[in-house]
């Protein structure tokens, strides 16, 4: 998102006096597919490794450089963390996700939704796999939260920081002064 989404969210919160929860998806780009034949090397411990673990699967494949170093050629089936389409790829999953659950991307800022849930707005906004979620009534997050928790976090459970002080991408978020809020780095 923009930094001015990430502002002007943050002073609707403190103005309307919104519940605020933020969450993050461990192992984000893992719940996304590669759209693409994306291939790597393994080298060295990694490669031995990934053989110990199914020798009968992988020994057959593993090759050694002219030093001896192990190295095993590897297709992608996920999204993997410093590729360049990871992030890309999870952004579709988590935005097609959204607006399968009738969640309305912003044409403006494509890490911005909204949704007018119990006659008020909810806003999710998000970078990656940071989001921060927003609506006058608290069950209405939390149930967002819960949605979120059963398409991502089958494996491991998001991280989710609630409170009128929180910590998003290196920011502190202060809501202690009502109608009002501050930002610090």
């Amino acid at each position: 998102m923009s930094l001015e989404a990430m502002v002007l969210s943050c002073a609707i919160d403190a103005k309307e006096d919104r519940y605020v929860v933020l969450t993050d998806i461990p192992g984000a780009f893992l719940h996304a597919d590669m759209e693409d034949d994306v291939h790597i090397i393994l080298e060295g411990t990694i490669a031995k490794l990934i053989v110990k673990l199914e020798p009968c699967l992988y020994r057959k494949y593993i090759l050694y450089d002219r030093k001896g170093k192990p190295m095993l050629y590897v297709q992608l089936k996920k999204a993997l963390y410093g590729t360049l389409q990871a992030a890309l790829l999870f952004w579709k999953l988590l935005s097609n996700t959204l607006q399968e659950w009738c969640i309305k991307i912003d044409k403006y800022d494509q890490c911005v939704a909204n949704k007018t849930i119990k006659g008020k707005q909810c806003t999710i906004v998000w970078h990656v796999d940071d989001l921060k979620i927003l609506h006058i009534d608290k069950d209405v997050v939390e149930e967002i939260i819960k949605k979120l928790m059963t398409k991502f976090g089958q494996d491991e459970p998001l991280t989710t920081s609630r409170g009128k002080v929180l910590e998003y991408l290196g920011i502190r978020i202060d809501y202690r002064k009502r109608g009002k809020v501050t930002f610090s780095m």
